[in-house]
Order: structure tokens, then C-alpha cells, then sequence
């Protein structure tokens, strides 16, 4: 009792109020737990991201892992507090720059900016870069971020107004997005910014082994615990096998079963405070007999392998056959065949999983969660419970980041099934360590690939193996093993091609969706082949690419005839100079789909209703920082020349809007776009009969596009596998000690819609397939994830090298039918970007590398 009488407060001052607390805890959770100032974001809780940075007294500091009794005295300023008529200016500059995409990096980022614009107004590049090298950001490339910040000193230092907004919106512009000023003073909500009073904090149990018999589970000393509010196992789960598209997954695991990875469940543990949560969950007693694990699919093809799960060890095949590629090769001049191998990469979204659930009226459920798509959640929660989906509204807050690995559930299942049962608000979050050892990965793949061509240099066939690790589950383990064969050969002109891939289940971490899907493994393997080729028939590689690139009206490798807006050769026409001019340039061409295709169900939706003489835009479509809320605007003020400012962006939601698929594919600028344009077209159609918006009140306009595609293998000379393709090339320069000092883009992605959000997109595509090349590595050994945020290799922003993007747009006559001419970008940015790294170090010491990570380069030695 005299130990409490005697205990004195903690007293901070943070943003001009003073603040105690009787609990010494970390500034970070004082902040979001304490006072709900959630601008502050919890990216890592290890010092790792940047995204919790603060300042104190003037000095940028990372609030999750200082302590309050470090700070008494010192005066804390988060972005809340940052004067409005200052703020204003940071809103405008990262705005105007096209800074902000997914969002959830920027107010640390506008912190960090702040610290040095406060001493210095007249900052150099590298004194910004310097500012923000903390601060990681998996969207931008940083690019755009160092332009904002380097116009916001411009504006302070001179004291410029901030300019109106303009009363019209068309594309190939560059315009201040819709959702940027939410996203740069901190006001914007995301899941683990929602708060619920009798909130209960919830948490998964997971295996502790990727493969074991589940012996025993015991709850009772963990029920016990004065905190503890439920605890859940398999035998509560109405329905326990969910998934994407194969219905494979386990919800929850029980005595009797065997684990099939490390992430397996196999309890629910709900607490009244979050700060015991982990206390109960440690109460948890299971006992194992532990089973040796299955972590190659060489292993898992053996005859005498376990069977991971019940069907067999191969969850899919794919095979793609034109023409007769072995006839090919006995009349080439060349031939080469190698083999490949790439590893896992980790997403590194800067926002882990959360999803908060709770009661609606009529026993109904409603979720808020971080996701791709608000239907898919809605489905598989639905499918869990065994009830209506129509009883399950599922609303998306901001998303920071996806890149894929948002499309799988991971921790929605749990907060519905917890809530359902408890009848109260639940949250369920990932600690960047559970994000990083349970969420999906890009597929390790292993491919041996044979590719020739005549004494000219032209190619006459190739033929490819493929061998994907998709892990404990299937996930969209089957479309990216599609995408890497249908993409195999590369956006040339020949089409005698024989690929073959297999998908094959292992205790490993689950594979699933990351862009690229797919086709940046295998174009990998193509470009280099291709190097080989052009040196064996000695042609340089840039004129080897260009005798073979494909142009309209030539029939692409998957036997599709390429359309009129196909602009292949302008890409590599735009980085020749550049190529010759530098001795250690790699060079690499990509395409990448846009759209489902495949024959495949691919709709895009867009609702817009008149209310309160705004104009709203109703789509399930996924923004996580492609900006999909600005693509939508644009097109439909294309059409309507109507001022942008009458606009209302709603957030997905299964009640508001309409259903628009999942954000994968390269697909919702072109799907889900031209849904907006004819939408759009509709308003137009009335506001030409000389209404008003203001007449218009109460009134719909809905706009649809289906995507009529053909399935792989379909017996026809030329199917059409997709709706439209990107193409692209990019180039990677190096200096004479092996560091990139410069990654340029070439690119045709049609029509842009908004400039800046086009080239922010390629430029973070770019310094994520650097990652991918030479900087990334995710280790799982022996099933185990070994991998830690702040150790995988994710690239700072002083260590970027200069980016450049360089738009091939069509012909105005050739333009692409939907979507005013757009198309998708998102993808293709990164999957050029590996091989170019490998082609320039080639170039630099003659060492022909033949998997990735890349190995002997300054990055990873």
C-alpha cells in the first residue's frame, strides 16, 4: 500500500497538453492505447519502420521502443499536433507530388520531413534522403516522397500560397489525389485505429511445429486467468475448412489432427486487456509428437512422402503446348537450356493484419478489416459460420499496402468467429512477427527452360519445366502457376512453346498471391536464356529483344494476336541510347495482364448515387494505395467535365457498394475503370438533357463491364487468354564497384490516368524487384520462417538508386477500347526488374547467375 501511495505519475507533454501515466509502457502504446492518437502508426513495435516516428524536443524518435520514463521533461509532437496552417502545406506537397499511396507510411514520414525542414529550408536530395532513411515505405520508392518534402521546403522557404483546386479532372494528368489529405494529417482510419468501448483483444495459438500430431490441447489453466474471457478451439468452428478459390485451409486444428505449418491454430484466446493477452495464450498447454517435416516439393513428389493433405501432394498442373517446340530446336542455330531457382519474398506491407469484428442488429455481424476485397471476406466468414453471407457486412477502412498478400484470410476468421460466439467487439492483429511467419509469400519456383533461335537471331521455341513450392495450403497457388506459364516465353514473336508446371504442397510457409504472380519468376528464367542466345549468336541484347518483340497484329507466345495498342517496341526503342551508353547496363523486357481472363468470371462494378448534392462513387474495389478512389474520379469527370470537387469516394463496403472483385490481376483500372466510364456515361446522358446535379438528387447510375475471356488451353488458333497486356523494359545501371546507381523504366500501360500515381506505381515496382533481385531474403529452413522486418534487406530510401519512368502511350487511334485507353500497371513494374539486375552484373564480371536472391553482389555478400 505505501509503494502505491508513494508511486508518482508519469508526466509527459505531448502536443502542448500534459498527459500522466501511472504505468511506465512505451510511448507508441501511450499514445494509441492511452490517448487514441492514432496518426502515430504501429508498423513493427521494433524500431524497425519508421511509421511511429515522433519528435521529441525537435529530435525525430521512434515512439515503440522509447519508454515514458525517458521522456519526462521533453515536449512530444506527433502529426496531430503539427499546426493546421503547416499541415496545410505538407497536405498540398504530397498531394501535388503524388507522395501518398497506401498512406500508412506517410505521417511518420511528414515527422521525419518536419525535423529537417524545421533547421534546414534549403535541403538538398541527399539531405532528404538523410531525413527519411528511418522511415521505410513498400509503396512509392521513395521518389515522390523526397519530391514532396524538397517542394514542401520551396513553399515554406518562400512563402508560395497554395494554389485552388481545379474545377476539371481528365486523364493523363497529373492531379492531387482523392484520398491524400486524409492519409497525410493522420485523420484516416485503419483497422487497428478502430476502437470499441468492451472491446475484447483476441489471439491465435499457433503450432509450434510445421508438422506434428496434436497429442492434447489444454485450456484450463489459461481459462483461469482473471483476463481471460473465451477460448475457442476447433470443435466451435462451424465450418473449418475456408480458402480463396480451393477450399483447403484449416480454420483450427485439434488433438488427433497434424499440423500442416507453422501457422497452423489451434486455439482462440480472448482477453479483456490487451496487455495480458499474451500471458493467456502462454497458459495454453499442448502436447506433440513431433513428425518430420515435407520442405521441398521434390520431397513432397516422392513415392514413399506423407501425404500433406488428403487429394495429394500436387495441388495443381498447367500446361500450355503451341506448335512443335522440339521440331523447333532440331532446325535452330542456337540452343540453351539452364536451370533457375528463386526463393520466397515477403510483402512487407507496412500495415500487419487486423481485422476488428462486433453485433449488428438482427444477429447479424459487422467487420472492419484490412483485405483486397470486402467480398471475399465476407464470403469465407460466411462459409465459416455456416449463415447467410447477407448476415455478414463487411466494411474495408484505409489499407496500407497489400501487394497480394491482403487477399488471403488471416486473421478475419478469427475476430468473426470470436465475436459471433462472445457476442462482443473483438480485434485481432499480427504482430509484424506473426505477419512475417503466417501470411503468404511469393512462390519459390524452380524451372529448367530450353530456348532457341535461327542464326539471325530470331526465336523458334522454347520449353519450360516449372516447380513451385506453394506451401501448407493452396491459397492462388493455381492462377500464379498459370500466369507463369502462360507469360513463359516472353513478349516475343514465336509460337512453338511446350511449358509444363506443377504446384506441390510442403510444410513450408503458404505461397500465394504477390505481384507479379508468377511471371516474375518465369520471366526471369526467359530473359537470361535470352542473354545467352543474343551472345551465342553474337547480337547485342538490346537488338536481340528488339527483332523479337512483339508489335501489333504478331501472335504472342500463349498464341493470342497482339492489338493494335500494343507498344512493345516503343519501350525498347525509348532506353536504347541509355543501354549503349553504359557499360555495366542490364536490360530485361516484361508483360503482365491485366484483368482475371483465363475464362474466368471478371466484373467490374461501379454505383453512383446523387446525395446531398454530392455525387458519390459506390465500388467493392480495393484501394491499398493504387489509388483507386482518383482512377475512378478521372474517368467518370473525363466523361461528365464535371468539377471533382462534387465527388465523394466511398471505402469498400458489401452493403454501400457494389461488387468489383478482388484488387489482383493488374485488373480494377481496366474492369472496374470502364465500369466508371459508363457509369459516368449514364450521368453525362442526363446532365445533357440540361440538369443539374442538384435536379439529379436521389438518383443512380450504375455502371458493369464483363471481360469475355477464353480458358487455358482452349481449342482455337487464337484465344484470348486476357482482355489487354502491359508491356515493358527496364534498364539497371551499375557503377564499377556493383551498386545500382540508376533503374529506368520504359513502359506502355496504355493511357494514364493520373501521371503521378502511374509513375509512383512503377517507381516502387522498381525498388521492390531491386529487392527481389539483390537486396530481399526471406529464410524458411526446415519449415521454420528464420526471417526478422528490419533483417530481410527492405531498401531505405538512401539507398535507392535514381529512379526514371519513361510512358510509351499509343496513338490516339490505337488506344484500347475500355476504360478511356487505360491499363494496368501495378504488376508489371517489378517483373523486368530481377533479370535486368542479373543481366547487368553479368555485364560486370561475367558471372552468370542462375538464382535469386542474385549472391556475390555488394548486397548480399
Amino acid at each position: 500500500m505505501e509503494k502505491e501511495l508513494n508511486r508518482q505519475p508519469y508526466a509527459l507533454c505531448i502536443n502542448g497538453n500534459d498527459y500522466y501515466s501511472d504505468h511506465d509502457k512505451k510511448l507508441l502504446r501511450f499514445l494509441r492505447d492511452d490517448l487514441h492518437l492514432t496518426a502515430t502508426k504501429d508498423g513493427c513495435s521494433e524500431g524497425a519502420c519508421g511509421t511511429c516516428m515522433v519528435l521529441v524536443d525537435g529530435v525525430k524518435t521512434k515512439a515503440c521502443v522509447i519508454s515514458l520514463s525517458k521522456l519526462q521533461g521533453k515536449k512530444i509532437l506527433t502529426v496531430e499536433g503539427i499546426a493546421p496552417e503547416e499541415m496545410k502545406v505538407y497536405e498540398h506537397c504530397f498531394a501535388a507530388a503524388g507522395a501518398v499511396q497506401c498512406g500508412f507510411c506517410i505521417p511518420g514520414m511528414i515527422i521525419s520531413a518536419k525535423s529537417l525542414l524545421d533547421v534546414n529550408l534549403n535541403p538538398t536530395r541527399s539531405d532528404v534522403k538523410q531525413a527519411i532513411k528511418g522511415n521505410l515505405c513498400r509503396c512509392t520508392g521513395y521518389k515522390k516522397i523526397e519530391d514532396a518534402i524538397l517542394m514542401a521546403a520551396d513553399f515554406f522557404r518562400e512563402k508560395k500560397e497554395i494554389p485552388p483546386a481545379p474545377s476539371s479532372l481528365h486523364m493523363n494528368e497529373t492531379a492531387k489525389r482523392i484520398d491524400a489529405k486524409e492519409k497525410v494529417n493522420g485523420t484516416g482510419i485503419f483497422a487497428d485505429d478502430i476502437i470499441v468501448d468492451g472491446m475484447l483483444y483476441a489471439k491465435p495459438v499457433y503450432s509450434k511445429y510445421p508438422r506434428a500430431k496434436i497429442e492434447r490441447i489444454d485450456i484450463s489453466k489459461a481459462l483461469i486467468h482473471p483476463d481471460c474471457e473465451k477460448i475457442l478451439l476447433k470443435s466451435d468452428v462451424p465450418c473449418n475448412k475456408i480458402g480463396h478459390i480451393k477450399q483447403d485451409w484449416d480454420v483450427m486444428m485439434g488433438p488427433g489432427d497434424i499440423t500442416r505449418y507453422v501457422g497452423n491454430v489451434l486455439a482462440v484466446v480472448a482477453s479483456r486487456r490487451k496487455d495480458t493477452l499474451e500471458e493467456i495464450c502462454s497458459l495454453v498447454e499442448i502436447d506433440y509428437t513431433e513428425l518430420p517435416p515435407v520442405t521441398t516439393p521434390f520431397d513432397a513428389l516422392k513415392g514413399d512422402a506423407p501425404l500433406i493433405h488428403e487429394d495429394g501432394n500436387v495441388m495443381s498442373r498447367a500446361n500450355l503446348v503451341r506448335g512443335n517446340a522440339d521440331a523447333a530446336f532440331s532446325h535452330s542455330k542456337f540452343v540453351v537450356t539452364r536451370k533457375y531457382k528463386t526463393s520466397w519474398q515477403e510483402h512487407g506491407f507496412m500495415e500487419p493484419e487486423c481485422c476488428v469484428a462486433m453485433p449488428e442488429e438482427e444477429d447479424g455481424l459487422l467487420i472492419y478489416t484490412s483485405s483486397q476485397s470486402v467480398y471475399d471476406v465476407q464470403r469465407e466468414c460466411a462459409k465459416m459460420l455456416q449463415i447467410p453471407k447477407e448476415k455478414l457486412h463487411c466494411r474495408a477502412p484505409l489499407v496500407g499496402g497489400g501487394f497480394g498478400g491482403k487477399e488471403d484470410m488471416s486473421v478475419q476468421q478469427y475476430a468473426a468467429l470470436m465475436a459471433w460466439i462472445t457476442k462482443k467487439p473483438v480485434k485481432v492483429k499480427y504482430t509484424r512477427q506473426e505477419s512475417l511467419n503466417y501470411h503468404v509469400k511469393r512462390h519459390p519456383m524452380e524451372m529448367e527452360f530450353t530456348t532457341a533461335c535461327d542464326e539471325n537471331g530470331i526465336l523458334t521455341g522454347m520449353k519450360g519445366v516449372i516447380i513451385a513450392d506453394t506451401g501448407a495450403y493452396a491459397s492462388l497457388g493455381g492462377p500464379v502457376l498459370h500466369r507463369a506459364c502462360t507469360h513463359a516465353a516472353g513478349p516475343y514473336n514465336y509460337q512453338n512453346i511446350d511449358i509444363f508446371g506443377m504446384s506441390v504442397y510442403t510444410n513450408n510457409v503458404v505461397s500465394g498471391a504477390f505481384r507479379g504472380f508468377g511471371v516474375t519468376q518465369s520471366c526471369y528464367a526467359t530473359e537470361m536464356n535470352i542473354n545467352l542466345l543474343a551472345e551465342m549468336a553474337g547480337i547485342d541484347p538490346w537488338e536481340f529483344r528488339r527483332r523479337n518483340a512483339i508489335k501489333p497484329g504478331d501472335i504472342l507466345p500463349n498464341g493470342q494476336t497482339a492489338d493494335s495498342n500494343t507498344n512493345m517496341t516503343a519501350c525498347l526503342d525509348a532506353v536504347k541510347d541509355l543501354f549503349y551508353s553504359n557499360p555495366y547496363a542490364g536490360i530485361a523486357c516484361g508483360f503482365k495482364n491485366a484483368g482475371t481472363g483465363m475464362g474466368k468470371k471478371d466484373i467490374g462494378r461501379v454505383l453512383l448515387s446523387v446525395e446531398n448534392g454530392k455525387i458519390h462513387i459506390r465500388t467493392s474495389a480495393a484501394c491499398m494505395g493504387q489509388g483507386i478512389g482518383q482512377m475512378a474520379l478521372t474517368e467518370i469527370c473525363h466523361v461528365t467535365n464535371l468539377d471533382p470537387g462534387l465527388f465523394v469516394f466511398e471505402t469498400a463496403d458489401t452493403v454501400r457498394t457494389p461488387d468489383a472483385g478482388t484488387s489482383t490481376a493488374s485488373r480494377q483500372t481496366v474492369m472496374t475503370g470502364e465500369a466508371a466510364r459508363r457509369a459516368g456515361e449514364k450521368l453525362k446522358y442526363e446532365l445533357d438533357k440540361g440538369r443539374t446535379v442538384a435536379e439529379l438528387e436521389g438518383r443512380e447510375f450504375f455502371g458493369e463491364y464483363s471481360a469475355i475471356t477464353d480458358p487455358l488451353g482452349a481449342v482455337k488458333e487464337n484465344p484470348i487468354s486476357h482482355v489487354s497486356y502491359s508491356y515493358g523494359t527496364q534498364v539497371i545501371i551499375l557503377n564499377e564497384e556493383g551498386k545500382i546507381t540508376k533503374a529506368v523504366s520504359a513502359f506502355d500501360v496504355g493511357t494514364p490516368v493520373n501521371i503521378q500515381s502511374v509513375e509512383g506505381q512503377i517507381e516502387g515496382g522498381m525498388i521492390m524487384g531491386i529487392g527481389y533481385g539483390v537486396t530481399e531474403k526471406f529464410e524458411c529452413v526446415d519449415g521454420y520462417p528464420k526471417s526478422r522486418f528490419g533483417t530481410i534487406g527492405f531498401m531505405k530510401a538512401s539507398e535507392a538508386p535514381e529512379l526514371s519512368v519513361i510512358l510509351c502511350q499509343p496513338e490516339e487511334k490505337d488506344k484500347l477500347p475500355y476504360s478511356l485507353g487505360a491499363k494496368g500497371c501495378g504488376e508489371l513494374c517489378m517483373i523486368p526488374t530481377a533479370p535486368a539486375c542479373a543481366h547487368a552484373y553479368y555485364r560486370l564480371d561475367g558471372v552468370f547467375r542462375q538464382s535469386l536472391p542474385l549472391e556475390h553482389t555488394p548486397y548480399r555478400k
